[in-house]
């Protein structure tokens, strides 16, 4: 089963800022690894808390991506795209 991989439009911005190869890096992330699941929760973390509570978190180097996974429609929408120090504010 193929995971659809789409990006929120802030999402897509904070890609665009980072630098070439960080964001090249990631989106391989996303193709490579995540896309070709059965079950994209097998590989993140579900974060928790009243904020974040229907999230999942994935780690690329230095690098998280904050998602929400659609079972129902067999997506992936990245929500937010950072730096570990910065991407939970």
């Amino acid at each position: 089963m193929a995971w659809r991989i789409e990006f929120e439009r802030a999402a897509a911005r904070e890609l665009d800022k980072l630098g070439h190869e960080a964001a090249r890096r990631i989106l391989r992330f996303l193709r490579d690894r995540i896309a070709p699941l059965d079950d994209p929760r097998s590989v993140g973390v579900a974060l928790r808390g009243d904020r974040f509570g229907d999230f999942w978190k994935y780690r690329v180097g230095d690098y998280r991506l904050i998602a929400h996974i659609d079972d129902s429609t067999v997506r992936i929408l990245v929500v937010r795209v950072g730096h570990r120090r910065d991407v939970y504010r």
